[in-house]
């Protein structure tokens, strides 16, 4: 199991490098040239989720990227320190329809968190819709991001 980890500031301008980093291993991974461009924008939506959300809760700490080569999958796992959000079960999942919340309507934020809220919301719902194995968790220490996809050893040039 090959591992690459990424760590960089909560800037804008980083969000690209990682969107490149990601798709040269996935490549080398074996992960399908088809698929390429749904890895990139995944990377880049989950990167700049978390760089707003650093931003936005004055979090110093770098984001964190790590791609990993399984034998049939690769995996990327995007992690950020913003903590003070909802718990995990709050989050809309890969499986909820259109990306919606899962109890839309039923919650009562603060107006100056709407927007932030359905930014959020449409963020993960972009992402759900490119990668079919996602998992999003959230809690007090930050949330985490994690996708894969599927990989073709025979494919792999090494």
């Amino acid at each position: 199991m090959a591992t690459v980890e990424l760590r960089f500031s909560a800037l804008p301008e980083h969000v690209r490098t990682a969107r490149l980093v990601a798709a040269a291993v996935a490549r080398r991974a074996g992960v399908d040239e088809a698929v390429l461009d749904e890895v990139r924008l995944a990377v880049g939506e989950a990167c700049s989720r978390a760089v707003g959300l650093h931003r936005g809760s004055g979090v110093d700490s770098p984001v964190r990227v790590v791609l990993t080569e399984e034998e049939k999958r690769f995996s990327i796992e995007v992690g950020d320190d913003a903590s003070g959000r909802p718990e995990p079960g709050a989050l809309p999942s890969a499986r909820t329809a259109a990306g919606q919340h899962p109890d839309h309507g039923a919650r009562d934020g603060a107006a100056g968190d709407a927007g932030d809220d359905e930014e959020d919301e449409m963020g993960l719902a972009v992402i759900s819709g490119l990668v079919d194995d996602v998992e999003v968790t959230a809690g007090e220490s930050g949330g985490l991001i994690r996708m894969s996809w599927p990989t073709t050893p025979e494919s792999v040039t090494r």
